[in-house]
């Protein structure tokens, strides 16, 4: 049933408007006006018209400031921060009970702590702070709290450390932060090693003139859905002054800013990425330790700052203000060092994600006493499995008086107790971890029988699997999984590693070769990565023989970023079969057109130098005018090293054409490549004028061996490129 029912205003209201007489116009509407998101207060259900018109007569003072607000009026209210409370889009989330746990001695209270990140920006963003300032965010608040939460006649919990008690709100000090309570008799309450009574409630109440602090009170639940707005915004708050809030912020010198971009984004970002294990474990404690410091420090400089004397001269006093000057240096590069953390493009670009929480983020070098030690990984054996390990392997390899034997049930410990020159050999089993294999020293780990027999397992979300650092890394006959990761299976970050017959199950990306880095990779088998299987960095080594990358996104992903004065990667592709990937074989990743004309713009008498170069042929008429010129043009061109392509065979028998293909593509591809890096070198040093050519960098070298790959059932292809 729908229809209109037109209600004249009270007399007040008329007079306020002498030229037309004021009517409201209802619809009467069978849907449920709390999901209607249309709904305003002209807008209501057939059973609710009679209340509706009577409760606009006791406040048609409201109403009619509403009607007759001027145009300038709502575009200040605009710049508020909360003036969406006056329209039609006031939240209407509905929160579900949570039940206590214990004996139930006190009513359940609404369920707030399950929020998603966008809910919480959103209310942050549009109704509780909107773009105030540092110095604006207690006004903000409070406006935001006198337009949400009930200001009386609601039940909550008022919980401390020691006791929960139930309560009756009759008051609420938005300014302040604090409602003015009773308690509800008679007492229901549960305590935390203390007894409390009726008696002593009330006389704590009235020590503390009944009022207390918002951020203590949660409400109690309400079918009636009356109060979920009250509920939601007492979590808001007591998230943001317990999750976001710093005692320093109002002291911040930017408070020209808004305080949402500046700090309340990325804070909140940093604070669900940690709830989700997206940062690394090191990194979470280095964090909270570092604000716990900032918390600590900020309080001596405070406590410090309000006992000094501005108009004192005396010699206690000056020595106060060189405390507090050194205080103050330390707070501020506390806070820093949070700014950092918090930013999620910082604290990756400038390293926090390399060395967090690992035990050394430097090689440890040779044994201070001397000798070498052999690390036996094994959770359990048997008599005859440690009998076969030493004649087997210990024996032969390692019977000499400067080995000797340690035993451990955790490869991560294994790794960290490492120097320079030890050996992991990791026996039979299946061992779970949840923190990060971190290799920095030149050490050999080891599977002691088959991948399938020597598995290692990772099942936190925060960090990657392993990252090898060391000067030379090995690693043989070992099979990694990886369970909910976020984070790559395997990083080398420099250094030089080998592996060798081991198994990757990834989750995430694969093996990344970062620049200056060297990857050695072995008859080994990679699939499952939700990235690429292989990605390898301008400026490494990257040699893969022999090895199966299969269902990944992508096999291999070659990174050339538009710095000319980054250099391609040196590459060995021999015998690997890349099959089932979900788009390319290979993948190049370079800078489109207009990134490289943003570096150099050839002109019009390098044309002919740059077409020759393309081709890798030069004309004849080049020729004689590098004859005329001394040859000196030769030394600037760049080496490029191809080793010719055998036919591919596979146990002993020719691979089909159309399987192999792929090779030559991706040589002629890099090779291209690496021709335009050079030019755009040799034009950027033309531009510098004065400054003499750096010969070396003019003539790089980039080796290319890609010979007898098997390119199968990938999804977009053998090879490809895609340009950012």
């Amino acid at each position: 049933m729908s229809g209109e029912l037109v209600c004249s205003m009270p007399e007040e209201v008329r007079n306020a408007e002498t030229e037309n007489s004021v009517e409201i116009t209802i619809k009467l509407t069978s849907e449920d006006p709390l999901n209607d998101p249309d709904h305003n207060v002209n807008q209501q259900t057939e059973g609710q018209t009679e209340t509706v018109c009577n409760e606009i007569r006791p406040n048609h003072s409201r109403v009619s400031k509403e009607l007759f607000r001027t145009e300038e009026e709502d575009d200040d209210d605009d710049d508020s921060g909360t003036h969406y409370l006056n329209s039609d889009e006031r939240p209407c989330t509905h929160l579900q009970r949570a039940e206590r746990p214990g004996n139930g001695k006190v009513p359940d209270t609404f369920q707030t702590d399950h929020l998603l990140y966008y809910e919480r920006f959103k209310a942050y963003q549009d109704y509780m702070l909107g773009d105030c300032k540092t110095s604006e965010v207690e006004a903000f608040t409070a406006e935001y709290l006198e337009k949400i939460v009930e200001p009386c006649d609601w039940q909550a919990i008022w919980h401390t450390d020691v006791f929960d008690v139930l309560v009756e709100v009759v008051d609420v000090d938005c300014k302040e932060l604090k409602a003015k309570v009773e308690l509800v008799l008679p007492m229901e309450c549960e305590t935390r090693g203390c007894d409390l009574t009726e008696e002593s409630m009330k006389v704590l109440l009235e020590a503390t003139l009944h009022k207390v602090p918002l951020l203590e009170l949660s409400v109690v639940y309400d079918e009636s859905r009356d109060f979920d707005q009250t509920a939601l915004a007492l979590e808001h708050l007591r998230f943001f002054y317990k999750h976001i809030w710093r005692k320093w912020d109002e002291e911040d010198e930017d408070d020209d800013f808004d305080y949402f971009v500046r700090c309340v984004e990325p804070r909140l970002r940093l604070y669900y990425d940690i709830l989700e294990d997206r940062v690394p474990a090191g990194l979470v404690a280095e964090y909270h330790s570092t604000l716990a410091l900032c918390s600590e420090k900020f309080q001596e400089f405070s406590s410090l700052r309000s006992g000094l004397d501005s108009d004192s001269e005396s010699e206690q006093d000056n020595v106060s203000m060189v405390e507090g000057l050194r205080l103050y240096e330390q707070l501020e590069a506390l806070k820093r060092k949070l700014r950092i953390i918090e930013n999620p493009l910082l604290r990756y670009v400038l390293g926090y994600k390399v060395n967090s929480g690992q035990q050394s983020c430097r090689a440890k070098g040779p044994r201070p006493a001397g000798g070498r030690v052999v690390h036996l990984v094994s959770a359990l054996a048997t008599v005859h499995q440690l009998q076969s390990l030493i004649t087997d392997k210990l024996m032969p390899h390692y019977s000499s008086e400067e080995f000797e034997v340690q035993f451990h049930s955790d490869p991560v410990l294994a790794v960290n107790a490492c120097y320079e020159g030890d050996v992991v050999i990791v026996c039979p089993g299946l061992y779970s971890i949840t923190s990060s294999i971190s290799i920095v020293d030149s050490i050999e780990v080891e599977g002691y029988g088959l991948p399938d027999e020597v598995v290692i397992e990772k099942r936190n979300k925060g960090d990657t699997f392993v990252e090898s650092t060391g000067a030379n890394v090995k690693l043989s006959n070992l099979k990694f999984i990886q369970r909910d990761a976020i984070e790559g299976i395997l990083c080398v970050r420099q250094g030089k590693l080998e592996m060798e017959n081991c198994v990757m199950q990834c989750e995430t990306t694969g093996v990344i070769v970062r620049s200056a880095a060297q990857l050695g990779m072995n008859m080994c088998d990679l699939y499952g990565s939700k990235g690429a299987g292989v990605e390898i960095y301008p400026g490494s080594v990257c040699s893969l023989v022999g090895n199966g990358i299969h269902h990944c996104k992508e096999g291999i992903l070659i990174k050339d970023f538009a710095d000319e004065l980054d250099a391609m990667p040196k590459i060995t592709m021999v015998n690997n079969v890349i099959h089932n990937n979900q788009g390319y074989g290979v993948i190049l990743v370079k800078p489109g057109d207009a990134a490289v004309e943003d570096l150099a713009e050839p002109n019009a008498a390098d044309e002919k130098e740059e077409e020759s170069e393309d081709t890798g042929v030069k004309s004849e008429a080049d020729i004689d005018d590098a004859d005329d010129d001394g040859g000196d043009d030769d030394d600037n061109v760049p080496v490029i090293v191809v080793e010719e392509e055998c036919p591919a065979i596979q146990h002993g028998h020719s691979v089909p054409p159309d399987f192999t293909e792929g090779n030559d593509a991706i040589k002629q591809e890099l090779v291209a490549t690496s021709a335009k890096k050079h030019r755009l070198q040799k034009s950027r040093m033309k531009a510098l004028g004065a400054m003499q050519a750096d010969e070396n960098l003019l003539s790089q070298e980039m080796f290319i061996s890609i010979n007898g790959n098997q390119f199968k059932h990938n999804g977009k292809g053998s090879f490809g490129t895609f340009l950012y």
